[in-house]
């Protein structure tokens, strides 16, 4: 690693990194615990987080009145404060450990798809499940991860180090032609490309019934590969660390007419997730944001 790896700015995330190590030799109820007691304490700290939390809730669930979406957030920042508990257990544990986490439903649609010799896109979504979510998947089957680099160059080199042998390999979000050319060899990739995009290609795609900046790409892929599109939600069972993961049937009809209906399409399949399981939904990122000179902000203060 870089010698300037050393410098103060980055003693924050080495502290995280020695954290983590700990905490993957704990128990699974000790990791729970200490990972719900850790979002208690951040929902009590000033953060603005909680604001973008209010907010988000507000727009995607109108229909609870305050004080139920007050207790949606507490539940929130608990099911945050296990995702962070969790990454440890995702970059330290064997496969083995990680399988006996999860029960997994689906795997004959991904050895399906598979067999045809077509591309596969494990098409997810940002749950605070995300990262060990895709962990099952790769503790499971051979397959390529996309992921978003972080600002935080230290941080972007761990992940690399303690994810990347994980998984057949690790593509940047960016990285569209390495995609393509995984799908186009028959492999599978798993993508979760939910998140507010705000890039060149980004489109308005209703979510919730708000219209907001939304990444394409997926018909793109499909298109281009013949890759079949398979739903990919991973929940959080309630009283240990165990986990449930389903993967659906491929998409029938995709891609579709036209690339905003498709992503429509992956909205609903979210959104239907969410009204199940509310609380574990990323909920901590803006994800109602306009396209690049779009009117419609939803954050303002008001």
């Amino acid at each position: 690693m870089s010698l300037r790896f050393i410098w103060p700015q980055y003693w924050p995330t080495w502290f995280a990194l020695a954290l983590m190590r700990w905490l993957a030799r704990r128990d699974e109820q000790s990791l729970l615990a200490f990972g719900q007691r850790l979002g208690d304490v951040a929902r009590w700290l000033p953060l603005p987080q909680k604001r973008v939390v209010r907010r988000n809730l507000e727009l995607a669930l109108p229909e609870l009145d305050v004080a139920a979406r007050e207790q949606l957030l507490r539940a929130h920042f608990r099911e945050a404060g296990v995702t962070l508990v969790e990454t440890a257990v995702t970059w330290f544990a064997d496969d083995q450990r990680l399988r006996s986490l999860a029960e997994i439903s689906g795997l004959e649609h991904f050895d399906a798809a598979r067999a045809e010799g077509k591309g596969v896109i494990v098409l997810a979504a940002h749950f605070t499940t995300l990262e060990i979510g895709a962990r099952f998947l790769t503790a499971t089957r051979e397959v390529h991860a996309v992921y978003k680099p972080s600002s935080n160059a230290l941080l972007s080199e761990l992940f690399k180090r303690y994810r990347g042998p994980c998984a057949a390999s690790m593509i940047p979000s960016d990285d569209i032609r390495g995609m393509i050319r995984v799908l186009k060899q028959g492999g599978a990739v798993w993508y979760a490309p939910d998140q507010a995009y705000r890039g060149k290609s980004a489109e308005r795609v209703e979510f919730f019934g708000h219209p907001v900046a939304t990444n394409t790409a997926t018909t793109r892929l499909a298109k281009m590969t013949g890759a079949r599109v398979l739903p990919y939600f991973v929940e959080r069972l309630p009283g240990a660390l165990r986990y449930r993961v389903r993967i659906g049937a491929p998409l029938e009809d995709f891609p579709g007419e036209s690339s905003l209906k498709d992503a429509r399409r992956h909205h609903a399949l979210i959104e239907a997730e969410v009204r199940r399981n509310p609380a574990q939904y990323l909920w901590l990122h803006k994800r109602f944001k306009d396209i690049p000179g779009g009117e419609l902000d939803y954050y303002r203060r008001r």
